[in-house]
Formats: C-alpha cells, structure tokens, sequence
C-alpha cells in the first residue's frame, strides 16, 4: 500500500514542468535573477538500477542531499525558479562533467570517448559514482556504455541545458543572472567552530565576490558559522554556468544537515521551518545585491 508523505515533505505547489530529469517549479520568465538548482536530492530509483546494486537502497541513499529540495519549499511558494532533479545521484551526478567517466566501470566504452581524470573521479564520485567509502564497489556488473549514453542523453543534458535558458531568461530580465546550487553536507568537525554553511564560488571564478561575502553575513547575523570555499568550492555546475563576465554567476550553498533533519538525519526535523526561512532570505538578499564587481567606475 502507498505510503501518504507527510505534509511538510510536499512541496506547497505542483511543478509547472516535470521531466525524468527534473522538476521545475516558478513561471516562465523567472521573478528575480537568482535560478536555484538541488541537483542531490533525486529519490526516483529506477528498478534497473537497484538490480545492479550490490549494496541496499539505504547504502546508495548515503550520495543524496537528503531531502535538500525542502529547504524551497518557501521559494516555491514565492514564485522563484527552482529546478529539482529527479534522478538520484547513483544513477547520474549532475554536478559531473560527462567526461568524468571511470572506463573500469564501464562496457563497450568509445576508443574516441573524451575522458578526464579528476579527483572525484579517483575516489569513486564520477559522472556515474562506482563505489562508497565504508561500503566499496556499489554495482555488481558493468555498466553498459549504452546505458551510460541514456542516463546522459536523458537526465544530464536536459538538465543543464533547462538550467542554462532559464539564466539567460534572468539576465534578459533582471540584468543579470544568479545560480544558486543547493546542497547538503554532513557536519564538519574541523574548525573552532566548525562551519554550519559552506559557500562555494570556485574561489572567485564563478560569480562577483560582493555575492559570497553578502551571503557570509546574512549567515553571521543569524548565528550560523560559514566557511568560504573550504572544503567545498564548488563543481561542475559552477563551472559550467558561472560566467560573471557575460553577467551569469553562479554560487553553492553547502548547508549542515543537522540544521534541518533529526537527530539520526533521516526524516525532516525541527529546524526544517528556520533554514527554509534563511535560504528563502538569502535568495532575496542576493536577487537584489546587484554583482558590479567586474564593472568599471566612471571617471
């Protein structure tokens, strides 16, 4: 019998567009500059997928954002553009470039596929992740390239590229544009304090400095210890939609899940109403901060 979710895990509108890579929530030509993206939180497990794994579908649930897509459910109800993907991240990771693909994990691959090593890659987190710290190898055969190729044609693609016009309606609009990349992360233990709030911008690469150093204080003046792109400087998405020089800027937002899930970080828990409260701040802070960074003072 279907289990009926609890109300705080329903998002407070149905999405304007949904696909098998995402949900899409907001309107057309987007309310403010700032688009924001949870590329971790896809839960849709496709049977095929759970049929390769060695491990349990608890074990693959470790790669999400758990139930990071929450944390819009207020910017939903504002109206704001927010992509959620739908595919979970042991099918695909979103924020992979496609190159970054391990060929020991992979039959049939292209002599002439392009490949690029990378750290995540090394480690078992590539565009397909191959195996888990604690758990080890996560599938039991081979993926085939052919499967591969789908999961890219029809979830990585489709994704980035609904991101990609969905900035350049924003900074027809607005001026500019702004991603917000949403994510999780487990507590860290390093720091005295420790940091709640992760910012990302790729060390400056990928959107104005005035964004992150906004962000850093609105996280101040509620209480909450951020770090500025350590350990997380952000990945792929940045990478790929950050261009401050042409007015698109993109920013990741590494939130502590202590801070909104319970104390065994598994269900929603009592912060859940207070971090939807700040993320939805701090997408209004920055939909007004205009980023002039890189303009020229006039003389």
């Amino acid at each position: 019998m279907p289990v009926t979710p609890a109300p705080e895990m329903l998002p407070p509108h149905p999405p304007v567009e949904c696909t098998p890579a995402y949900d899409r929530y907001g309107p057309d030509a987007p309310r403010s500059p700032v688009i924001i993206s949870v590329p971790h939180a896809g839960r849709d497990y496709p049977p095929s997928l759970l049929g390769n794994a060695r491990c349990t579908l608890t074990s693959l649930r470790r790669l999400e954002d758990r139930y990071a897509d929450l944390l819009t459910h207020r910017l939903i109800a504002l109206g704001h553009s927010v992509f959620v993907a739908r595919a979970p991240r042991a099918l695909i990771d979103l924020n992979r470039d496609v190159r970054e693909i391990d060929p020991a994990m992979v039959r049939g691959l292209p002599r002439d596929q392009p490949l690029m090593v990378s750290a995540k890659m090394r480690g078992g987190l590539g565009l397909v992740p191959r195996r888990l710290q604690g758990i080890g190898d996560l599938w039991m055969v081979p993926i085939d390239w052919a499967d591969v190729s789908m999961r890219i044609r029809q979830v990585h693609s489709p994704y980035h590229d609904a991101l990609a016009r969905m900035m350049v309606r924003a900074r027809e609009a607005h001026g500019h544009a702004i991603l917000l990349d949403l994510h999780s992360m487990p507590s860290l233990t390093a720091g005295t304090p420790p940091a709640q709030i992760v910012l990302g911008d790729r060390f400056g690469r990928s959107a104005s400095t005035r964004l992150i150093a906004l962000a850093a204080d609105l996280c101040a003046g509620h209480g909450l210890v951020s770090a500025q792109n350590h350990p997380y400087p952000g990945s792929y998405l940045l990478e790929r939609h950050g261009r401050p020089e042409l007015g698109f800027h993109a920013l990741q937002l590494e939130i502590d899940r202590s801070l909104y899930l319970d104390s065994v970080q598994d269900r929603p828990g009592p912060g859940l109403t207070r971090m939807q409260g700040i993320v939805a701040e701090l997408v209004d802070a920055l939909g007004i901060e205009l980023p002039t960074a890189f303009a020229q003072a006039a003389e």
